[in-house]
């Protein structure tokens, strides 16, 4: 029976690389969007072209029925969720801690931690044999932010990761029993285009100094990351947090 995997915020960046990768694995792809329609259907008929399977669903991870309706489409239309991939999430504008105004750092967490804590709540309803399910694997998206605080650019953001990789260890601890693997991948520096909502997309390349590596890493070497973890290769491994941040 083919592999379910519903993959947040995935129509660019590393969700679009996720769903790319583990449909060329063999996962049938769920490419959940909120605005980006097109890029979302653009990234389905691209798996299509290649032999994939996939769908796109609309959908906010900050609205609870959004997420409440997301995952009872899954449960209607496959009768299974094997693999869920919380990508989505919003980098603020760069700015100092105390020109931080509350509603901005209510809105990162909203997104970045409440969309994460919503969308795994759902997915243990279907993932979880105390609820008719067969287990399955998580996979939630950090950033070295979290550990290195991103101090005069987005403390705020780093917080709201931190939250996430809290959430992922002990979700691990209680899930680990239901046969539900919970796993975190912490990006460094990664050429997308999500620098440019934070108001500068050369960012890569002025931090490039602090990266041991020498380089910014690619939207596909974090998908790389992702996918290995939701596979067999990755059975034994829960709990994790996964820096892929060429050292940094």
């Amino acid at each position: 029976m083919t592999r379910v995997l519903l993959v947040t915020g995935a129509s660019r960046g590393i969700g679009a690389e996720v769903a790319r990768i583990a449909a060329r694995s063999g996962w049938h792809v769920i490419v959940n969007y909120n605005t980006s329609a097109d890029q979302a259907s653009a990234l389905v008929a691209d798996i299509a072209a290649f032999g994939g399977t996939a769908e796109a669903l609309h959908g906010n991870v900050a609205d609870t029925r959004d997420v409440a309706a997301m995952f009872s489409m899954c449960r209607e239309r496959h009768g299974r969720l094997d693999g869920l991939v919380n990508n989505a999430g919003i980098l603020p504008e760069i700015s100092r801690f105390e020109d931080i105004d509350p509603e901005r750092w209510q809105r990162t967490f909203s997104v970045n931690t409440v969309g994460t804590f919503l969308c795994c709540r759902e997915a243990v309803r279907l993932m979880s044999p105390r609820h008719g399910g067969q287990g399955g694997a998580i996979v939630n998206l950090s950033s070295m932010a979290a550990a290195l605080g991103a101090a005069n650019e987005f403390v705020d953001y780093g917080a709201s990761k931190g939250a996430v990789e809290s959430m992922t260890i002990g979700l691990s601890r209680e899930l680990g029993p239901d046969g539900i693997r919970v796993n975190a991948v912490r990006p460094g520096l990664i050429d997308t285009e999500i620098h440019g909502s934070a108001g500068d997309q050369s960012r890569t390349q002025r931090l490039i100094h602090s990266v041991p590596l020498g380089r910014p890493g690619s939207a596909a070497e974090a998908g790389e990351a992702v996918v290995w973890l939701l596979s067999e290769a990755a059975s034994y491994v829960t709990g994790s947090i996964l820096s892929v941040s060429g050292g940094r």
